[in-house]
């Protein structure tokens, strides 16, 4: 098992169990992302994609906030006066990990929000397959109190996952919710105190390692796809996504699972899982 241990100075990577827990690590600042933290979480989630000791990933903040968004001294001031070749990586270095990589990532993201995301954080949100809030977490879109619109793809995000009023409501009060306000309105899967926070998570990064990681990679990269395909559109590529499957998986899962269920009686499909 590879030790992550000091590899990177905004970024901390522990991987115990098939479950690789990825911390934002700049807490006196609120974990605000800054470039130096954008360029190593890109580092951070190419490199884990390649560990086969990391199943799951589990994203997540030190301190008591999952992130504040983006650093306004670090990102918007002193970038301000770089060249703009210099402003253009930089964003693009922002867009490569918040969303590009972690979108349509190879293996299972959940985002463990235990405190302040505000801003920019919504993009690695809502990127992350699945999400999980303290109920004391608090989120919020301040930009509009800095005088700026939400940047990034943050206004994209919320499209993604919350209603339309909603939406437009926290982006042009600036007023911030709480992690069960989150959940009622769909933008996280489920809100917990925030001492059961990581138990609950947990539980859940454990049961994504027990899928067959080949079908999970792309049952939900298919799900994504669908919505920004038509529907003939989707018929060819989720077909397509299927036979793919079958021809990748080393376990040959779809035999295993069919074997199980109709010739050997062992396993009730939609109650359980194929015994792998």
């Amino acid at each position: 098992m590879t030790d992550y241990t000091n590899r990177w100075s905004t970024v901390q990577v522990d991987v115990t169990d098939g479950i690789a827990r990825v911390t934002l690590n700049r807490p006196e600042k609120r974990n605000a992302m800054n470039p130096t933290l954008n360029r190593e979480m890109i580092d951070v989630l190419e490199t884990l994609e390649l560990d086969a000791d990391a199943g799951v990933i589990v994203l997540t903040g030190a301190g008591e906030s999952w992130t504040a968004g983006m650093d306004l001294k670090e990102y918007f001031r002193e970038t301000d006066s770089q060249p703009e070749i210099v402003q253009e990586r930089i964003r693009r270095d922002c867009s490569q990990w918040q969303w590009k990589l972690l979108r349509m990532y190879a293996k299972p993201t959940i985002a463990m929000v235990n405190g302040w995301c505000f801003g920019g954080g919504f993009s690695p949100l809502v990127a992350c397959d699945l999400a999980i809030a303290a109920d004391e977490a608090v989120f919020g879109l301040s930009e509009i109190n800095w005088g700026i619109p939400p940047g990034n793809l943050v206004s994209k995000a919320l499209a993604d996952t919350v209603g339309h009023r909603a939406s437009l409501y926290y982006i042009m009060t600036g007023e911030t919710f709480s992690g069960t306000e989150a959940a009622e309105m769909g933008l996280v899967n489920r809100s917990v105190p925030l001492a059961e926070l990581e138990t609950t998570t947990m539980t859940l990064a454990r049961t994504l390692l027990d899928k067959n990681p080949v079908t999970l990679r792309y049952a939900k990269t298919g799900f994504k796809r669908c919505r920004e395909l038509t529907w003939e559109q989707n018929e060819d590529y989720l077909y397509a996504k299927i036979d793919q499957a079958n021809h990748r998986d080393p376990e040959h899962g779809r035999e295993q699972g069919l074997k199980q269920f109709l010739d050997d009686k062992s396993i009730k499909p939609g109650l359980q899982g194929y015994k792998r």
